[in-house]
């Protein structure tokens, strides 16, 4: 079996990177191209009381399982399946259901730190940091964790100021130097259309190299 093609998406939270991954899994179709979610490997915490399971910093690096994320990442890579985990946000725990994610031509990575952790970082052919300012990411994680994550708008604003924003400067923007391209969301209309025709190029040429 041939490697797949591998791209890694980062950018702020609220970003629009989200978007972005499964725009391209539709694109491509799910018989063509897998995504990986960073979010799901998020560590469990149900151990925990739920008071500091919830003053934990969900915006550092140290929050999730990125080693896990990259050994699956290598498997798929190697034409084996994985059982993907799943997070439930409103109790900070794994929950007891996995998805399978068979290999796929295309593997999509999105997630705050798929840059910045170097052992997953190296494993992408190419990779996209979506640059979207502040004001417009912090409106749009407020929606998001009011109706997905039932959030309390007090904790999602507390969570911004004390925790996201530093995260940001010291782990999130760095990532601009290592990525392939880096999108301006709202100003780059042509941007996506462009990323499609070169996946496209990259996964044709893929395909068309013998096996060995």
């Amino acid at each position: 079996m041939l490697e797949p093609i591998l791209i890694g998406i980062t950018g702020g939270s609220g970003s629009g990177k989200s978007w972005l991954a499964r725009h391209l899994q539709s694109h491509f179709g799910p018989q063509s191209a897998a995504l990986l979610e960073q979010d799901w490997y998020y560590r469990d915490l149900s151990h925990l009381p739920s008071e500091k399971a919830a003053a934990t910093d969900f915006d550092h690096p140290d929050a999730l399982e990125l080693d896990l994320l990259e050994s699956h990442l290598r498997a798929l890579s190697s034409g084996e399946p994985i059982n993907a985990p799943q997070y439930d946000f409103s109790s900070f725990s794994r929950e007891p259901e996995t998805t399978l994610i068979s290999p796929r031509p295309l593997i999509i990575v999105e997630g705050l730190f798929v840059l910045q952790h170097a052992p997953l970082a190296k494993r992408f052919d190419l990779s996209v940091f979506v640059h979207t300012p502040s004001d417009v990411r912090l409106l749009r994680r407020i929606r998001r964790d009011l109706s997905e994550r039932g959030y309390q708008l007090d904790r999602i604003l507390e969570f911004w100021e004390h925790d996201q924003i530093p995260s940001f400067d010291k782990f999130v923007a760095p990532q601009r130097a290592n990525a392939s391209f880096i999108w301006d969301s709202l100003k780059d209309n042509a941007f996506v259309p462009a990323l499609l025709a070169d996946l496209q190029k990259r996964t044709a040429r893929n395909a068309d190299q013998p096996t060995s």
